[in-house]
């Protein structure tokens, strides 16, 4: 498929407070190959058009339902507070009214809502308006790769860059969601561990949201997540260990003392803001999906909520079945999705002595794993390992040929492509996408460090 046929592109207006996109078709314009929807869209001025998630005069309802197991398939409320399956202890999953959504819910409403992830209101977890705490988040670019990709020999490489998330990284869009859910919920004190990024996302919504916000982190995590915690008025704990380990304490903290424990997939609502990027892309690439998404992966909740937003697309009839080859990124040095995607387990072993520079990738062991992994298989896509030396070589590839500062999770999607080609388990002539989750000016000490 020529990269041309799917894309397009759109021109910003203002209506009264709030921004208005108007679509035109790529046919139309000449010079739609450098940046799938908004050239204005690299980040859209906050200052107004963020107070409520849809448009002016807009009447939005959520048609979430329930709960599901995504193990067992149990059901449960989804207006009392709940973490992981009761019955199994697995991952729990919002559940919409599809059959309404698909009458009630027409994508053509889209362009006149703001540029953020509340513009799928009706496919989010939230039932009143008026509980969402938005920064912003959402609706990030997609910009080809118009030297980085003849240089890697790919002729339609695109990179969707999340670190133009009001937080700096695509954490903002699941704690978002989570943290509106809790205040729905009437929660009022939450816990998490992070190894990064996640970190700041929450104490900053937690802010915005009148919470307390304790974190628990690895003393080695980066030094400026540290400082968004403070900064954002969290409650710091620095650990000697992994992210497990932050774990461990962050679960204590919580039956000490009250506290709601909202880490990556142990309660249901952060994937819901993940799976955002998924309706993004679709949207931004006019209802077509590429033929690859590469993800670096951690706990693994933007690849198991981009595949949620795939199925839901589809039973709304906004997509059709084709769905890309999903391919998560892991490093050598910290590798438990790609050794049980290799070894054709159901489950990921803990990974023993984990060790990497891209700290949002240094997870050992995920909850989530069997959703990683059902994924990555039922898009016949795979699992790659790629080096500290390729990731760095590729921030600077990245950055020098594309303007691009994308951070280290990010790099290791272009280090896992120059893989993928070599290997032919990729074309040079297909559509691909790459995830950049964060901004790689979090990451300057880490640099510094390795002589960069």
């Amino acid at each position: 498929m020529k990269a041309d046929a799917w894309l397009k592109r759109a021109h910003a207006t203002e209506t009264g407070a709030f921004r208005r996109v108007i679509v035109s078709n790529a046919a139309d314009l000449n010079d739609a190959d450098s940046l799938i929807d908004l050239e204005t869209n690299l980040r859209a001025p906050r200052t107004t058009i963020v107070t409520e998630p849809a448009a002016r005069g807009q009447s939005m309802k959520s048609y979430l339902t329930h709960l599901e197991c995504t193990y067992c398939h149990g059901t449960f409320s989804a207006d009392e507070p709940q973490r992981t399956c009761p019955d199994c202890s697995k991952v729990l999953y919002p559940r919409y009214d599809m059959a309404a959504a698909k009458a009630g819910f027409d994508r053509a409403a889209l362009p006149s809502r703001p540029s953020n992830m509340w513009r799928y209101f009706e496919m989010m977890p939230v039932r009143d308006e008026a509980n969402v705490i938005t920064l912003g988040e959402g609706y990030t670019p997609i910009f080809k790769a118009e030297r980085l990709g003849p240089e890697m020999g790919c002729s339609a490489l695109y990179i969707k860059d999340e670190g133009l998330n009001p937080t700096g990284s695509f954490k903002a869009r699941g704690l978002s969601a989570a943290v509106s859910k809790a205040k729905e919920l009437g929660i009022t004190k939450l816990t998490m561990p992070s190894a990064g990024n996640a970190a700041g996302a929450m104490t900053a919504y937690a802010a915005k949201g009148a919470m307390e916000a304790y974190v628990f982190m690895p003393r080695d995590a980066p030094d400026s997540n540290l400082k968004e915690v403070v900064i954002t008025g969290g409650i710091l704990t620095l650990v000697d260990g992994l992210i497990t380990d932050a774990g461990r304490l962050s679960r204590q903290k919580a039956k000490e003392e009250g506290l709601f424990d909202i880490s990556t997939l142990q309660e249901p609502y952060r994937v819901e803001g993940k799976k955002t990027m998924g309706y993004e892309i679709a949207e931004q690439m006019s209802w077509t999906l590429p033929d690859a998404i590469i993800y670096p992966t951690g706990g693994g909740t933007g690849i198991v909520g981009m595949w949620k937003a795939f199925e839901e697309m589809e039973e709304l009839g906004w997509i059709d079945g084709k769905r890309p080859k999903m391919f998560c990124v892991q490093s050598e040095g910290c590798a438990p999705m790609v050794r049980a995607f290799r070894e054709g387990t159901e489950f990921a072993e803990p990974w023993q002595d984990a060790q990497t520079m891209a700290a949002g990738i240094r997870v050992p062991s995920g909850i989530g794993d069997y959703l990683i992994l059902r994924a990555l298989r039922e898009s016949s896509g795979g699992a790659v390992t790629v080096t500290d030396d390729e990731i760095l070589w590729y921030m600077k590839q990245v950055a020098s040929l594309e303007g691009m500062f994308i951070c280290p999770e990010g790099a290791a999607t272009a280090a896992a492509l120059s893989k993928l080609l070599a290997n032919q388990e990729l074309s040079p002539d297909d559509n691909i996408l790459l995830l950049n989750t964060g901004a790689g000016l979090k990451y300057l000490e880490l640099l510094e460090s390795v002589g960069a």
